[in-house]
């Protein structure tokens, strides 16, 4: 720590949240979920920021964003069901032992604690912005199964994703998820039967932003 404040790099290397969202990926593997380990843990922190610096927020706000959006899936580590929960209380003993401010803290495991459908809901904009990363990280390389007949939904539908950008537009107050889909392997409707929920749980999160959500697919506004 640098006078006493906690940052990503830190918490990155901490042993214990190497070891946590290593195994918290290697259960989900094991029972055919997609990766939820240090790629998605990166790319999520690293989405978050993005969204508050590129709205104007200060650049520690959007540092404990990040955090947050890097510790968010580690209670997968206990099991996917209350994994918000557990992975909350994981977070506040480990940045407690790091000495992390109190309400830091508290911005942190509440964005943990409300980044999943249906019950999350964006209570500052720090977790508005995690909920935004965090379903935005739809992508082939998520897939784990390696056996394309055994796919499920969640599969088949990151397996058809090429690309996916988030684009943040602070002048004209919008937030946009831009993504390319090979139909080949799962069409746009599938995308919406898994994808509602999350699409609108985003759109409740860029309001709270003072922002408009919007989805593009193959060049298609949705």
């Amino acid at each position: 720590m640098t006078n006493g404040i906690v940052t990503l790099k830190e918490v990155r290397h901490d042993p214990r949240v190497q070891t946590y969202i290593t195994r918290a990926n290697d259960q989900m593997k094991s029972i055919g979920y997609t990766e939820h380990g240090h790629r998605h843990s990166g790319i999520v922190s690293t989405i978050a920021r993005y969204i508050l610096t590129t709205l104007g927020q200060d650049s520690r706000q959007a540092e404990v964003a990040a955090i947050a959006g890097y510790l968010h899936d580690m209670g997968c580590v206990v099991n996917r069901v209350g994994h918000v929960e557990a992975g909350a209380i994981m977070a506040y003993d480990i940045l407690t032992k790091m000495n992390m401010p109190c309400d830091e803290i508290a911005t942190v495991v509440g964005a943990i604690g409300n980044h999943e459908e249906p019950n999350g809901e964006p209570i500052s904009r720090e977790s508005a912005a995690v909920i935004i990363a965090d379903k935005s990280d739809v992508h082939f390389t998520r897939v784990q199964n390696p056996d394309t007949t055994k796919f499920d939904i969640h599969d088949r539908v990151n397996h058809a994703v090429q690309k996916s950008y988030l684009r943040v537009d602070a002048e004209a107050k919008t937030i946009k998820l831009e993504l390319e889909i090979n139909d080949e392997h799962a069409s746009v409707t599938e995308y919406f039967e898994i994808f509602v929920l999350r699409m609108v749980l985003c759109r409740r999160a860029a309001d709270f932003l003072g922002c408009k959500f919007g989805l593009e697919i193959n060049g298609v506004k949705l």
